[in-house]
């Protein structure tokens, strides 16, 4: 997948999020030497400091450090690196989940109302964020793989995946996973294309554990 082929699939997943009233705000992704990253001056390693998820959360709404919010509070963030070649580089696809259902409990009959908020007004739902990570260059067998999934900010949380995936991928296992009423409802304007051209790169031995896999 080239650059420009990312790009335009993070501006076509804002805009459809826009239009199905899914995104509550967002920062259309800019570009500049080969990275694809959200506009303003915002610290990127603060989702991964030893504080509470609760203050992260604030940090990163308040900052607007996202592509989107979504109608729960939900923040999306998708970051993108190319090298001079034109291969990728790194990336970063996360999810952060809004720790409490604030604009809910103050307009209840809104979301009460509206069945695409079903998913989300559980009251046994425990909010995970979840990260998917690839990098070219800072990897090691299983430890560390090329490409992984981080669930609920464990250090040490890395499980494979057999190669890179696409914004729309990523989207489309956030909305198929944690807002399954909506994309339901939504499913002509959510059909993301699912191809991904990127090369395998997942280790034999990554193989003989646990891990994602998706042609």
């Amino acid at each position: 997948m080239t650059k420009i082929e990312i790009l335009n699939q993070i501006n076509f997943i804002t805009s459809s999020l826009i239009g199905l009233n899914l995104s509550e705000e967002q920062n259309f992704p800019s570009e500049k030497d080969g990275s694809i990253y959200i506009s303003g001056n915002h610290d990127i390693s603060i989702s991964l400091k030893n504080i509470p998820y609760s203050e992260i959360y604030s940090i990163l709404r308040e900052d607007k450090n996202y592509n989107f919010k979504l109608i729960d509070g939900a923040l999306i963030q998708i970051q993108y690196s190319y090298n001079v070649e034109g291969n990728l580089k790194k990336y970063r696809l996360a999810f952060f989940p809004s720790p409490s259902l604030e604009e809910f409990q103050n307009n209840s009959e809104i979301y009460e109302m509206d069945e695409i908020y079903a998913d989300i007004i559980q009251k046994n739902i425990i909010t995970t964020p979840i990260r998917f990570d690839f990098d070219s260059e800072n990897n090691s067998i299983i430890h560390h793989p090329y490409s992984h999934l981080t669930i609920g900010q464990y250090k040490n949380c890395r499980i494979p995946v057999c190669k890179p995936i696409t914004p729309f991928i990523f989207m489309d296992f956030i909305l198929r996973n944690f807002y399954n009423t909506a994309k339901n409802k939504f499913s002509e304007e959510l059909n993301f294309d699912k191809t991904n051209s990127f090369d395998y790169c997942i280790h034999d031995l990554e193989k003989k554990i646990l891990h994602l896999s998706i042609a």
